[in-house]
């Protein structure tokens, strides 16, 4: 076998860890999948043994350990920060620095005892250290579809970067630029998360969702007294409203003065101020993500452009520099977070050995449809269900695909654990809750009563790949959910909102012949699917588009709000005994809700998970 390279992102949010095999990602998975707790800092020991057992390996196999970023780099960029706020980050200063000065500053040493007490009497491989960085613009370019590209990370902070430009060229990376803290557009747009009652590294997707239900009356305000932005995307921030730099908070009494009063409680309604806040800031952060994806490209030289970083995720700004921003194609890294530097860190150092990039020929990325998770073999699944005395029953392909088809068509939810498991924060067709998008009670439905979660919440279409480009506005293929597109016009519905309707209340109109997919702005967040990429979902989507006429269907991720996707089928079975999910489909196995035994619990399974 080829070089393996294991990569690992902890210690700080959304740890994981990535398996590579000469320059090719065999396995990753982040942490919380196993241990079910949601963005889970920890040392990723679960993943790390998960990785390992898909390529059949022990740690003595590794040719080396690849560490996402530079602790001691890290370090000093916290202790200038300390020194540059005092004495008002005197108390995390205090609170924290035990820590930093134990273990944080030189966390290889710990990384090197995890694997110890992880793998007692085995060798441990040389761990190497890597740059926040360096680890993000390795996960957007190495494994895209490019031979050459520009790139663009963005994020909340790594070391002391913040955003940076890079040209990729077959197996190299070269840095074309940088921002560095306290100045970050990730930053900034988590103020406005935390201002408006959301939990920041968390809540920034529901603030995204929230935008199209305001209006951008702040923009003006935002440009002027927060963020100056310069013709080529560098910005800089006014520090006098940030609270970030302190450790604690993220805005405190200047910014509440400038936006008409304290931060909304996250047990408050929302108002018409946070979906403005929320229609601002992210019209703010697209003009900015536009001209940084600008000034990439040309000082590339570059036609096509890959992202990463966490404000990679956000699937409009991706968009609208698709749209916008001259270029023959944009490529997101799926899991564009800290949990796709892993796989960033260990690609990175897998090509510094000389790995070649082998998906080039085959035209395609190298992220396996992203499905580089744990599977589960039909001999466990059945051995599972006949030792819980849940009845099933057994379908071949094609009647399980018609079966559900039928289903769905009758208005039922459906959870559909397939195949190995999403890398990545989306459910793509592997871990999902599946609908009927024609339904307009079905977006209401799957937020109140199976995902727990608040109303105006957006649910993702997937489509298939064939038929995407007559349903929605698609410029390219979206296959990992990371762009948005208007709804097709002539899939739109004549009905028009109902005078008067604003804010939440916009959700009552019907906009399209899709309207559970369709956000008040007829966007959608498509997933494009075909054969190649997942061939089971792509057969069912069929079997629904010839039942239907509609190749759509809901698809949102197979957990509830606060919780992680469902890794096993336990936890499938669990979460769909909880909840509005009326069948299960596990692999080969058909479970209907009705035909279960009696669900009960010692307590409410809901006080144990946390909001998110």
């Amino acid at each position: 076998m080829s070089d393996l390279i294991l990569g690992i992102s902890a210690f700080y949010h959304d740890s994981a860890a990535a398996l590579v095999a000469g320059g090719v990602p065999i396995a990753a998975a982040q942490e919380e999948r196993f241990t079910r707790r949601r963005h889970d800092p920890g040392f990723p020991a679960d993943a790390i043994k998960y990785c390992l057992a898909e390529a059949g390996a022990d740690l003595g196999d590794v040719t080396a350990v690849a560490y996402y970023e530079d602790p001691s780099l890290k370090f000093r960029r916290v202790l200038a920060t300390w020194l540059a706020t005092a004495p008002m980050g005197f108390p995390v200063f205090r609170d924290t620095f035990g820590q930093w000065a134990s273990w944080k500053r030189s966390a290889l040493r710990k990384v090197l005892g995890e694997l110890q007490n992880c793998h007692p009497g085995k060798p441990v491989p040389p761990v190497l250290t890597g740059e926040h960085h360096v680890s993000h613009a390795a996960s957007a370019f190495f494994p895209s579809p490019y031979e050459s590209a520009a790139v663009l990370c963005v994020d909340g902070v790594g070391e002391w970067t913040t955003t940076s430009l890079w040209h990729g060229t077959g197996t190299r990376l070269k840095p074309l630029g940088e921002l560095r803290f306290p100045h970050s557009l990730g930053l900034l747009y988590s103020a406005f998360t935390y201002f408006c009652g959301f939990k920041v590294d968390s809540g920034e997707y529901k603030l995204m969702g929230l935008s199209p239900y305001g209006t951008p009356r702040y923009a003006k305000l935002i440009k002027e007294r927060l963020i100056d932005i310069k013709p080529d995307g560098s910005f800089r921030l006014n520090l006098r409203y940030f609270t970030f730099q302190y450790g604690r908070t993220m805005t405190g009494k200047d910014f509440a003065d400038l936006f008409g009063g304290p931060r909304r409680r996250p047990d408050e309604p929302l108002t018409v101020r946070e979906m403005d806040l929320a229609a601002s800031v992210q019209q703010i952060l697209e003009e900015v993500l536009q001209r940084l994806a600008r000034t990439a490209l040309d000082r590339a030289s570059e036609r096509h452009l890959c992202l990463a970083g966490g404000v990679a995720l956000n699937c409009v700004a991706n968009s609208r520099i698709l749209a916008n921003v001259p270029c023959d194609g944009v490529w997101v890294q799926p899991a564009a977070g800290d949990a796709g530097a892993a796989l960033g860190a260990a690609l990175a150092e897998s090509h510094r050995r000389g790995a070649r990039r082998p998906h080039l020929r085959r035209g395609t990325d190298a992220m396996a449809g992203t499905l580089l998770g744990p599977a589960y073999p039909a001999a466990d699944i059945e051995k599972f269900l006949i030792a819980g005395g849940y009845p099933y029953r057994r379908l071949r392909e094609d009647q399980m695909a018609s079966r559900v088809a039928a289903e769905l068509a009758n208005g039922n939810i459906v959870g559909w654990f397939q195949s190995r498991m999403e890398f990545g924060p989306r459910a793509l067709g592997a871990r999902s809750i599946l609908a009927d998008p024609r339904d307009p009670q079905m977006q209401s439905t799957l937020n109140l009563k199976t995902k727990f979660r608040e109303s105006f919440r957006p649910f993702a279409p997937a489509v298939l790949a064939e038929e995407a480009r007559e349903w929605f506005e698609l410029s390219q293929p979206s296959p990992y959910m990371l762009l948005t597109a208007q709804v097709a016009a002539a899939r739109r519905s004549e009905q028009v909102s109902p005078a008067g309707l604003t804010g939440l209340d916009m959700l009552k109109a019907k906009r399209s012949a899709i309207p559970a997919v369709t956000h008040v702005d007829y966007s959608a967040r498509v997933q494009t699917v075909s054969h190649d990429s997942n061939p089971r979902f792509h057969r069912l989507l069929k079997a629904f588009f010839d039942l239907t006429k509609c190749p759509v269907l809901v698809n949102t991720s197979f957990n509830v709000r606060g919780e992680p996707i469902v890794r096993s089928p336990a936890e499938a079975y669990t979460c769909f005994m909880r909840t509005r999910i009326d069948l299960l489909v596990l692999g080969d196995f058909l479970l209907r809700k009705r035909d279960q035994p009696d669900w009960r619990e010692e307590r409410n399974w809901r006080d144990g998970i946390p909001l998110d």
